[in-house]
């Protein structure tokens, strides 16, 4: 009887902590990420510190010296929309998100963030990953993204 009793006991004490362990998930997927870990060409979360680039006293992140010469010249690249409030945002002042498969996803705000990370990873961005292998690499032409294969890609971020 007496194990009977603690073993109701146990089971209370762990009730909030079961209740709670879904709103902890829900919110896992989306990290935040300093900028210093992107290329912000290719939209990709690494490991390690990506290559610094100043463009008008704004500091952005690149993986090479491509990545360098297009958010040089190009300032389309430096920017991203807000996907909760649809502004477009400087890549150098923005709050940076992070998805396990390393997409990333800039906002005006860390709220915009919480928000956003509250919800459901969207399907489009995670689904085509999954489809890639996690994998992506960038055409330095004016076309500016390409999907290539994995063992294609692997050469340009084997290197991180």
């Amino acid at each position: 009887m007496k194990t009977f009793f603690i073993a109701m006991a146990l089971a209370f004490m762990a009730l909030p902590v079961m209740a709670a362990e879904p709103a902890l998930q829900a919110e896992s997927w989306l990290k935040p990420v300093e900028s210093k870990y992107i290329c912000m060409m290719n939209d990709r979360a690494f490991d390690k510190e990506q290559l610094a680039i100043t463009v008008e006293g704004k500091t952005y992140y690149g993986c090479c010296s491509m990545c360098k010469d297009m958010l040089e010249k190009d300032a389309s690249k430096r920017t991203a929309t807000d996907p909760v409030s649809g502004k477009l945002v400087d890549k150098a002042s923005a709050v940076i998100g992070a998805d396990p498969h390393g997409m990333t996803y800039y906002f005006e705000n860390k709220e915009n963030l919480d928000k956003f990370a509250s919800g459901p990873m969207p399907e489009e961005k995670h689904d085509h990953m999954d489809h890639m292998d996690g994998e992506m690499m960038h055409n330095h032409g004016d076309s500016g993204m390409t999907e290539k294969p994995a063992a294609e890609a692997q050469g340009h971020e084997g290197h991180h």
